[in-house]
């Protein structure tokens, strides 16, 4: 959704539970069996690939994490490099020290400029700002600080960018580091201050598409 899980591991061999037959021993009023028997072979996979990972389809990864609901983020970066992005691969790392990750395509106009200006901000959209998200998704809208001049918007205190009026939560960053996976980059964020607001609610994404999550008053 943006400008755009883990490799399968055997499971330990714990031990048996109890009254469950070990290898080479009898339950209690059954006959004794004999030599123990090699393990089955594992079973084979009917409904995907079958020749290891490499096999497996970009489209078939997209789909399967369009089941994983997420929060909506747009991040933004000012100074000669301002620039807008929506993004869901983002998430926090770290409390203390307090840092954050998200992950940006390498061939996306915000990866060069975070790379470049070396601070970033983020806003977490409310329930009613769908349409920003889309604003920040439309390859046809204005590049630089015109892209903001119809979207309400007001400065960071600790770094040059832009923060969305009516967010749920801001958060300003220091780069920290990055690291290249595959055709993404992970940029983390050291988090210098942050910022919520009451009551807008949450805006997902799930299933390729958004969703509003009400605000519910917590007792």
């Amino acid at each position: 959704m943006s400008e755009h899980a883990a490799p399968d591991h055997p499971l330990p061999r714990g031990p048996a539970l109890p009254g469950s037959a070990l290898p080479g021993s009898a339950l209690p009023g059954s006959a004794r069996p004999g030599p123990a028997r090699p393990d089955p072979p594992p079973p084979t996979r009917t409904n995907g690939p079958t020749n290891g990972p490499t096999d497996l389809r970009p489209t078939d990864l997209r789909a399967a994490m369009s089941r994983f609901a997420t929060g909506v983020t747009v991040i933004t970066t000012g100074g000669r490099h301002c620039h807008g992005m929506t993004a869901n691969a983002f998430t926090s790392v770290s409390l203390t020290p307090p840092l954050i990750a998200c992950c940006v395509a390498t061939t996306a106009h915000m990866h060069e400029a975070i790379t470049r200006q070396g601070e970033f901000a983020v806003s977490v959209l409310g329930a009613g700002q769908e349409h920003l998200a889309r604003h920040f998704t439309d390859r046809t809208r204005p590049r630089g600080a015109a892209q903001f001049e119809r979207v309400p918007h007001h400065p960071a205190t600790r770094v040059d960018a832009p923060l969305l009026t009516g967010a749920a939560a801001w958060l300003e960053c220091r780069l920290a580091t990055r690291h290249r996976a595959g055709d993404h980059t992970i940029f983390l964020g050291e988090v210098l201050t942050t910022a919520c607001a009451d009551g807008p609610g949450a805006l997902l994404f799930h299933g390729g598409g958004y969703h509003a999550l009400a605000h519910r008053a917590t007792r």
